[in-house]
């Protein structure tokens, strides 16, 4: 047995360990396994199950699942809706004009699925084949050997109170001990993090940009349901100088997604993701659908958003990335899933020669060449300039995005990205945004939505969100930006209340459905997404 890096824990050992059982994870182990069955695969999930911390618009572009698992129809894979027709509007506060559908937007041969069912699906596929996956145990230490190099991962420790003592039913973490470590965290992973400053891996690339979508699922009436239908806005509610947009897709059984994107480069301080949600459903091409629906699912969580130039260096001793934890979102498209699933083939077969070559190097150096060779590369170059476009506002970016899809018109140069959390105005500078008082029926308050998430942590736990200075948000954040934190988080875990003549800030933790967004927009970089203990968090059936 090899020694463990702290002498309490346990050591399980495995040729490779994948962190994440989302799409590129799952894909991942299924192609190690597909390639050479013996070699053994762990992937963990902190989720409670594969699936509860899924969610997404979804459609799904099914050129990677035909690559992974062709007979994916007679294995029962849940694409059950077809995309049909596909409608792209402009919305000014009161009307809509039909704009051309984007090509890169067109989702003739696609489906649109549950993104947690998809992955369970796959989670199937990939037990069958041999790959072990322990739900409810999130990694929580990334484990090194004395050459810096990466040698696995190991599991929060259970049993510890909010005082920070070890409580009668501690148990310590596992540790997992791996040639290769897959970091499949999805966006902004808080290993990954560590690894990107440990190894410096953004040295020669962007930083990476994000958006927040805040998603509900409706069942709506029979006769307003058109099973297949895709639809997109941009415009209202967000000005001219804030990235955004909207969908909605219809399902199967008269439900359909609707969704929210809020680009987290946005600069008015008091403006709030979650409520501009709120405030697009009462637009009238909207609410038509709405009305005389319930709304029966809540989600949100972040999206990366960089592209191309945010694509950091994949490998380094021991380890790599795939997913969207490295950035392979393709955002005009407004897919993910395709490509996340592709990188993670990529980095399955690239594991398997270096496993299999009997060297001493720990780095998987074949995976970033194989990603330059691959169609997802190419994909994301072409349209490498469209989401950095939106910097300059809505109208330059629509303009240079129609030049560069519809006109095939392709700029000789690449726009570049900067860091999300230094983009916003003072208060001072900003103005205030009066959000309209929810109704219960059509648009709700937070709490009201984090029920519907299923969300649930331990009471008795240290907070997983972490302050590096407790004094910032009062005495730094609260003056300079209205303290953002109560409107840029989703889920209503940040307030500022006064007790005693003194203002305080409060995190309830508890209510977390695990976005991140407070890790990538906090202004002064104050607050530490990391994982809580077992599997908390949303749990999301069909998001």
């Amino acid at each position: 047995m090899p020694t463990p890096v702290r002498p309490d824990r346990e050591v399980m050992e495995y040729d490779v360990v994948i962190v994440g059982a989302g799409p590129s994870g799952l894909a991942c182990g299924i192609r190690i396994k597909q390639v050479n069955p013996d070699i053994s695969v762990c992937i963990l999930e902190k989720g409670s199950e594969v699936g509860a911390h899924l969610m997404s618009g979804a459609v799904l572009e099914p050129r990677t699942l035909n690559e992974l698992i062709p007979d994916w129809k007679d294995k029962g894979a849940p694409l059950h809706t077809k995309a049909g027709a596909d409608k792209f509007m402009f919305l000014t506060k009161t009307g809509s004009i039909r704009l051309p559908t984007p090509p890169q937007m067109n989702n003739h041969g696609n489906y649109i699925i549950s993104l947690g069912e998809f992955g369970r699906w796959l989670a199937g596929q990939a037990e069958s084949l041999g790959v072990e996956i322990f739900a409810g145990f999130a990694a929580a230490e990334v484990l090194y050997n004395d050459k810096a190099e990466v040698i696995g991962v190991a599991t929060g420790d259970m049993g510890i109170g909010k005082d920070g003592e070890r409580r009668d039913d501690f148990t310590p973490g596992v540790e997992l001990h791996a040639k290769q470590t897959v970091f499949a965290e999805g966006c902004h992973g808080s290993l990954t993090k560590t690894l990107i400053k440990k190894y410096d891996l953004r040295k020669n690339s962007d930083p990476q940009t994000y958006g927040l979508g805040v998603k509900e699922l409706w069942e709506i009436d029979p006769a307003k349901h058109k099973e297949g239908l895709s639809v997109h806005t941009v415009g209202w509610p967000m000005d001219s100088k804030t990235y955004g947009g909207s969908w909605m897709y219809h399902l199967g059984g008269n439900l359909i997604s609707i969704g929210f994107v809020v680009g987290l480069d946005y600069q008015n301080p008091y403006l709030s993701p979650f409520e501009e949600m709120q405030r697009f459903k009462t637009h009238p091409a909207i609410k038509a659908y709405l009305e005389g629906g319930r709304r029966v699912g809540y989600g949100a969580r972040a999206l990366v958003e960089g592209g191309y130039q945010s694509l950091p260096k994949l490998t380094f001793g021991g380890g790599l990335l795939i997913g969207d934890t490295a950035g392979f979102l393709n955002v005009p498209k407004i897919k993910g899933t395709h490509t996340a699933m592709k990188s993670g083939m990529l980095a399955a077969e690239e594991i398997v020669k270096l496993l299999q070559g009997g060297g001493e190097s720990r780095e998987c150096i074949g995976y970033a060449e194989a990603f330059k060779n691959s169609w997802v590369n190419k994909e994301l170059y072409k349209v490498r300039n469209i989401r950095p476009g939106f910097h300059k506002g809505m109208w330059f970016g629509l303009i240079n995005a129609a030049f560069q899809t519809i006109g095939g018109w392709m700029l000789p140069f690449t726009f570049h990205n900067h860091a999300d959390h230094k983009d916003l105005k003072f208060a001072d500078q900003a103005p205030k945004i009066n959000y309209p008082r929810p109704d219960g029926v059509l648009t709700f308050d937070r709490l009201t939505s984090v029920q519907l998430s299923n969300t649930n942590h331990e009471e008795d736990q240290p907070s997983h969100l972490k302050l590096r200075d407790p004094h910032v948000p009062i005495d730094i954040n609260l003056p300079k930006w209205a303290e953002p934190a109560q409107r840029y988080c989703p889920a209503a875990v940040y307030e500022v209340i006064e007790e005693a003549g003194q203002k305080k800030f409060v995190i309830n933790a508890q209510n977390c459905v695990h976005c991140k967004t407070c890790d990538i927009k906090d202004p002064s970089q104050n607050i530490d997404w990391t994982v809580p203990q077992g599997g908390g968090g949303p749990n999301y059936p069909n998001m």
